[in-house]
Formats: C-alpha cells, sequence, structure tokens
C-alpha cells in the first residue's frame, strides 16, 4: 500500500464498504490497480452493477493526488487498516474499516475503553444515571466512547470531559457537515487534547439514517464492553449493544421504572444476555479493571420529610408541585425541605422545578 491516494479515493466511492474494499484490495493487490481496473473486472468479481457504475463515475471526476492533498490542507487526519498504530480492538471485529478519517490523537489508554450510548430523548433519571456511570468510569481510568449524538450520548462525552478523562467520538457522516450542528464545539472540544473524533465516511458525506449502524459497529468495536443507560425499544443504541454481542464484548444494562418507555430498550437487552448493572463498581470488576469507583451517597439520620421525599423521586423526577400534592403540603413548606437534601447531595435539581434521587 505504497500509495495512499489511491486508497482514499477507493475508499469514497459510494458502496465499496470494508468488506467490499477488502475483496478488492485482495484480488488486485495494490490500490492503485484497483483503482485503474476495468469495469468488467469489477463485475466478475461480484461487485454490482450499480457500485460499478459510481466507481467508474468517481474514478472520472475524482484525481488522486488532488484528492489527497484537499484532505490534508483539511487539517483531517486518517489511519489505514494497514498501519501498525491502528485500534487494536476495532481491529478484532468482523469487519473493521479498511480507512477511517480522525481528529484529535490516540494513546494507549485508549485500549481500556468502553461505550455509553442510550436514548437521544432521555429522562432526568437518564441524564442522571449517564452523568453517574460515565463519572466513575472515567475517574477508574475508562475511555468513554459515544456517538456525539444528542441525549445521553452528550451527556457521556461532556461528563467525561469535567472529569478531566478522556473520551471518542464516533460520526454517522463526514467532517464537513458534523451532526447535530450544535456538537461542532463539542466535537473540536474532544479533539483538542482530550480524546479522538472518527468517522469511516468521506468528508463532504451527510450523516444520513442509513450511515448509523455502520457507525455503531464501529463504537462497539473500539471498547471492551458497552453500557446502555436509557433507551426505548427502537433506539439505535440498541444496535450498538447487540453489535457488541455478536463481537464477544461485554454488555451491561442499567434497569429503570417499569412506568417508562425509556426502560424497555435496557430491559429487552437483559432478556437477549446484557448483564443488569446497579453500581459502576459492578462494571470495573467485570472488566477486571483496578479502580476505586465512588460509592452513593449513604443515607442515614433522614428526618421523616426527607424519607417521604425520597422515597417520591426513587427512580423517578417529579416537579415540586407533584411532590407537594403526593405530601399535602404547601410548596413554601417543601421548598426549604429540598434545597436542604440537595445540599446533603440526596436529590438533584434538574431545572424548571424538576428533581430526581440522586
Amino acid at each position: 500500500m505504497n500509495n495512499v491516494a489511491y486508497l482514499l479515493v477507493l475508499h469514497s466511492v459510494d458502496g465499496l464498504g470494508p468488506v467490499r474494499l477488502k475483496k478488492v484490495l485482495d484480488h488486485f493487490g495494490q490500490a492503485r490497480n484497483a483503482w485503474e481496473a476495468k469495469g468488467s473486472e469489477l463485475l466478475g468479481m461480484g461487485i454490482p452493477q450499480n457500485t460499478v457504475e459510481k466507481f467508474l463515475a468517481t474514478r472520472k471526476n475524482l484525481d488522486p493526488e488532488k484528492y489527497l492533498t484537499s484532505v490534508q490542507k483539511s487539517g483531517i487526519k486518517w489511519k489505514t487498516i494497514f498501519d501498525e498504530d491502528y485500534p487494536y480492538l476495532l481491529k478484532q471485529i468482523y469487519d473493521p474499516p479498511i480507512l477511517f478519517y480522525y481528529w484529535g490523537e490516540f494513546t494507549a489508554a485508549d485500549r481500556k475503553a468502553i461505550a455509553v450510548v442510550g436514548t437521544r430523548k432521555m429522562t432526568g433519571y437518564g441524564k442522571l444515571v449517564t452523568e453517574r456511570f460515565t463519572e466513575n468510569l472515567v475517574l477508574a481510568g475508562l475511555t468513554i466512547v459515544s456517538g456525539l449524538a444528542r441525549g445521553v450520548d452528550s451527556i457521556a462525552h461532556r461528563t467525561a470531559l469535567k472529569n478531566g478523562g478522556r473520551t471518542i467520538a464516533v460520526l454517522g457522516g463526514g467532517f464537513n457537515k458534523i451532526f447535530p450542528p450544535e456538537n461542532d464545539k463539542l466535537a473540536k472540544e474532544i479533539a483538542e487534547g482530550h480524546g479522538v473524533v472518527l468517522s469511516e465516511f468521506p468528508p463532504d458525506c451527510p450523516s444520513v439514517a442509513g450511515n448509523f449502524p455502520a457507525r455503531n459497529r464501529i463504537i462497539s468495536g473500539l471498547t471492551q464492553a458497552t453500557l446502555v443507560t436509557e433507551a426505548a425499544v427502537d433506539s439505535g443504541s440498541l444496535i450498538t449493544a447487540r453489535l457488541a454481542l455478536e463481537q464477544g464484548r461485554e454488555v451491561f444494562a442499567v434497569p429503570g421504572p417499569i412506568t417508562s418507555e425509556l426502560s424497555r430498550g435496557p430491559l429487552d437487552l437483559i432478556k437477549e444476555g446484557a448483564r443488569p448493572i446497579f453500581e459502576p463498581s459492578e462494571i470495573l470488576e467485570e472488566l477486571g479493571i483496578t479502580g476505586k469507583a465512588q460509592s452513593p451517597v449513604e443515607i442515614t439520620d433522614l428526618t421523616e420529610v426527607e424519607k417521604q421525599i425520597l422515597n417520591i423521586l426513587q427512580n423517578d423526577q417529579k416537579h415540586i408541585d407533584e411532590i407537594c400534592q403526593i405530601l399535602g403540603v404547601p410548596v413554601a413548606g417543601i421548598s426549604g425541605e429540598l434545597l436542604k437534601m440537595e445540599i446533603k447531595g440526596l436529590i438533584r435539581n434538574l431545572g424548571a422545578g424538576i428533581y430526581c434521587g440522586n
């Protein structure tokens, strides 16, 4: 693989995924030979007609050296599966990317990594669980891998950064079209000394729905295990978890309130063989990682009102008006208690008058 320019342009052909691209490279031996191949040769290998047509159109309109120069000038780096420093865990899966683009730098610490994934429309409970687990996993020295999506993914990345940890964000599109756009700043912050942002897709590729299953196999492939904190039954994070199971990696799921639709995803995973997890220390123990997870807040010497409030907020979130209605007391009589409990670390204020257990 002496000339990476030809590998870059081959990789840019729509329809030449990792399995087909490997097949082509194995057949022709060199990327340049493959790039210069006749359409009939590709068809003879079993490459579909529509992919061959896209290949021929790409070759007509794209100069390998110019394309290489444009990528270099953009500041985007790349790794190929032929590089010695290609991520070890990712290389072990069935269909590792032949090439991926990235910002930032990998370190030896990234071989101890866990995926933290979940719903885009999380509840206060999901946010709390994601923050608590991510913080403890970071403090134990694990790199956090997720998909830079809204919801659980963003909270996992931000919590890792907040606690001085490393995080890897895997995109569902190219670097020139970061999605969601509001996470462009987060992506750059990760790349600036706090981890890696990577994508299997060429720089100008948009984030379309069909890209995400491929993206998810990379999230699970980079890690020793996958943790799902909150997800509906149709959540894309379940694809990541099931791919992790197929890859022979550990999968952990956090049980949630049975009244929440977003507890259904983790429950389904548990039925399929994922391990139910209640404390971060259980993950560390299962992975054989030496690290001390923070203990949950000890509940001792509580007043009767505090006990009642904790019971109301157990595995749930409530507005202050709902709490008052359940207890049968006015807001003025409970706001002070909520503030004291928040200071003690017993509950968390989620904003807009909504509270949940800590």
